[in-house]
């Protein structure tokens, strides 16, 4: 287990019981290390079939560590940070968000919100301090119960984003699959006056990935979009911290576009988005650009960093999810600051956008006129194979053998992973996962069968490499 681009992540069955407890002791110490000696601690969780012993397992270490446990349940992710944000307290999120069912994961919140790096190493130093003396399990200990005021404060906040009857006249399809957003979601589409049916609901948990939806979920989706006549298919990943948009031709909506169609509803004077997201996200939008490393952690560093400037700042992830870095105005409301990933925000703001325009999904996305973009991951593909592989390619001449039936290299960015722009104006990005054993590639291209051929090709020769190494070894 370790922490990742967002939280610690790991198989389930290495976190479940003393580990568990170990690292929420670790934040405890952390906690109490920054001035938050005691007080309530809000612990969600997502429906994957660990979670609830997780949880469990973090609110007894808690409880121990001398902190009061407020069990949410099963929430949102930006619901359980707001809840907490506006208590002024911690939080504990116990989700592994897109990864397979097999793992699971821990986010962490202190009282001013999502944790940095800094807060990161110290509860690493702490669990490795802990690890051969942490007894476990604690005495039981009560917790409050808090879902349904959570839920309640997050719902007063999304109630407001648009204005009354916003999306009569939408046809809405809500894919909701295992996540936690499932029910909120088509309750807060139906108060915008949109006619919402709920598709593709299951038992057990299935992981949705925003960034890499799969084709058998794609094809699913599109059969929707064709029997329901649906304007769009809206969903989120497990915790809900990630939307998932589906356009009216039952094309995937992508990530940067969702973060993009936020931050011109907003009237963003600043745009914080990772290295990741579609290069056509440019000043000519009106808003100034930063861009950072993969990861939550690093487009808040970079938020706050920008608040010196003034103004309004959105940040946001090629996985779609946004993230408010100041309070603004919108639909003459005061909507607060939340800078951790919400998919709520985000669909709305979409939805609103298409309502105001009178332009469909698809119509939007030829209106911004940007670079096609695909992506897409090696599953089961371990750390040190990404390691490896990248540690080769970070080499120019190997990097270009590589990359040499997509053309000549022009420049590199390495800001994460290895951003390679052609001579021909493609762009092809290779990165090993920061939280799961996969690794990605992203690729820019004039159309979409192009981006996607070159993703299905890098990633083949990312395979085949590896594998010939491999061989060379033995």
């Amino acid at each position: 287990m370790k922490f990742g681009s967002s939280g610690v992540r790991g198989l389930a069955s290495e976190l479940v019981g003393r580990p568990s407890g170990l690292y929420a002791e670790g934040f405890a110490r952390r906690l109490r290390s920054t001035g938050f000696q005691q007080g309530k601690v809000f612990v969600g969780r997502d429906l994957r079939d660990s979670s609830p012993t997780i949880a469990e397992d973090c609110m007894a270490a808690l409880a121990a560590a001398g902190f009061q446990p407020v069990d949410c349940g099963p929430i949102p992710t930006p619901a359980l940070a707001f809840y907490a944000r506006l208590h002024g307290a911690a939080a504990l999120m116990v989700t592994g968000s897109h990864i397979p069912a097999d793992r699971n994961g821990i986010k962490f919140y202190g009282p001013k919100g999502e944790i940095d790096k800094a807060d990161e190493a110290a509860i690493t130093r702490h669990v490795a301090e802990l690890s051969d003396r942490y007894p476990w399990p604690p005495a039981h200990a009560d917790r409050q119960a808090g879902h349904e005021q959570a839920l309640a404060a997050f719902r007063d906040r999304v109630d407001g984003i648009l204005p009354p009857g916003a999306l009569s006249g939408m046809r809405l399809g809500v894919y909701q699959h295992s996540t936690v957003a499932a029910e909120l979601l088509v309750e807060v589409l139906r108060s915008y006056g949109a006619e919402v049916i709920p598709v593709g609901k299951t038992e057990t948990f299935v992981p949705v990935d925003t960034e890499a939806v799969d084709q058998e979920t794609m094809a699913r989706v599109k059969g929707w979009v064709r029997e329901f006549e649906f304007d769009a298919v809206l969903s989120a990943d497990a915790d809900a911290d990630r939307p998932l948009v589906i356009d009216d031709s039952g094309e995937l909506f992508r990530g940067d576009l969702i973060g993009l169609a936020t931050a011109l509803f907003l009237k963003a004077d600043i745009v914080v988005t990772p290295i990741t997201s579609n290069s056509g996200i440019s000043e000519a939008f009106g808003f100034g650009v930063r861009r950072t490393k993969v990861g939550s952690p690093f487009v808040i560093e970079e938020m706050d960093a920008a608040r010196q400037a003034g103004g309004i700042i959105v940040g946001f992830e090629a996985n779609g999810g946004v993230l408010l870095g100041s309070d603004c105005v919108v639909n003459g409301k005061i909507l607060s600051a939340l800078p951790t990933r919400d998919s709520f925000l985000p669909i709305l703001a979409v939805l609103g956008t298409m309502a105001s325009s009178g332009k469909s999904l698809s119509g939007l996305r030829e209106t911004w006129s940007l670079p096609v973009c695909a992506s897409e991951r090696l599953e089961n593909f371990p750390v040190e194979k990404s390691r490896g592989l990248m540690r080769k390619l970070a080499d120019r001449d190997a990097l270009q053998h590589f990359l040499a039936p997509f053309g000549s290299v022009l420049d590199v960015d390495e800001t994460d992973g290895l951003r390679a722009r052609m001579t021909s104006g493609e762009i092809i990005h290779l990165r090993p996962s920061g939280n799961a054993p996969e690794f990605r590639c992203y690729a820019e291209a004039a159309s979409h069968d192009r981006a996607s051929e070159i993703v299905a090709m890098a990633l083949e020769r990312a395979r085949d490499t590896t594998l010939a190494d491999e061989s060379e070894a033995v």
